[in-house]
């Protein structure tokens, strides 16, 4: 299997997508976190001065970015060759490290990092192969921070909308319908680590119509599909059409969950 393509029976169905395919725009369009996410972690002792932290599923680069300015060393990981390509040109003159690498197939020794964070991409792991793995590249002590973000179509119009025309496009893209949750744990998980934090809140999150489109484009079920230019380019314009009815300027639902796990 090429690097950054991926088939997994439980998500779209099987049908491939390829996280690099949608580089570009989510380099413009999904740095989208705000203050408060990244104050919950630095609350939490993540993150921060002293400590060498591995992002998982690293995209480009939003996480060790964003938490550069709290003084850990960071390293991000991900399969998918052109997101590292915009995390290394959005990172110019930061101390961050980029892998172009599987989990499984990373080249690190055990026992390296304080912190392992895996945001937005822990549903596209194998938990058999991914906790004991990143239990050993943990020091003695060492956090795991298994963060997700999802907007929240039943109770967001707009965001019901684009839901909605994605699946017009790809009917295949399993990644609709989110609701509230918390995220569980395997009983291998639970031999391997021990909860120390959870933290859920909502959060209405700014957009344009222009920002919230090229979001949307940048999803797993447009951008990193199997889908054409022509037909992503179809539905672009369909959903700036459909974006004509709100305000060029709105808000969107989004619901945070985040869990903080210690190596035991």
């Amino acid at each position: 299997m090429e690097i950054g393509h991926i088939t997994d029976d439980k998500i779209d169905r099987g049908r491939a997508f390829d996280w690099g395919r949608a580089a570009e725009d989510y380099a413009k369009y999904r740095d989208i976190y705000p203050a408060s996410f990244y104050e919950k972690i630095t609350e939490m002792g993540l993150c921060i001065k002293g400590q060498r932290v591995l992002d998982l599923g690293t995209g480009t680069g939003v996480l060790p970015r964003s938490l550069y300015p709290y003084g850990a060393k960071f390293t991000g990981c991900d399969i998918a060759g052109n997101q590292i390509e915009q995390a290394l040109k959005l990172s110019a003159g930061m101390d961050i490290d980029y892998i172009v690498s599987a989990l499984d197939e990373l080249n690190i020794p055990d026992n390296t990092f304080d912190v392992v964070t895996a945001c937005q991409c822990f549903w596209y792991f194998d938990e058999e192969v991914a906790f004991p793995r990143i239990h050993a590249l943990l020091k003695e002590g060492g956090r795991l921070l298994i963060i997700f973000m999802v907007w929240l179509p039943e109770e967001d119009e707009i965001g019901k909308m684009s839901e909605q025309l994605v699946l017009k496009y790809n009917p295949d893209w399993t990644g609709a319908g989110w609701k509230r949750f918390y995220i569980g744990l395997s009983p291998l998980a639970k031999r391997l680590f021990v909860p120390v934090h959870e933290v859920s809140y909502d959060v209405a999150l700014p957009f344009t119509r222009e920002s919230w489109n090229g979001r949307i484009r940048a999803c797993r079920g447009i951008g990193a599909s199997s889908l054409g230019e022509r037909e992503i380019a179809a539905f672009t314009r369909e959903h700036l059409q459909k974006l004509q009815d709100f305000p060029e300027e709105f808000t969107i639902l989004h619901y945070v969950t985040m869990l903080d796990l210690r190596k035991v």
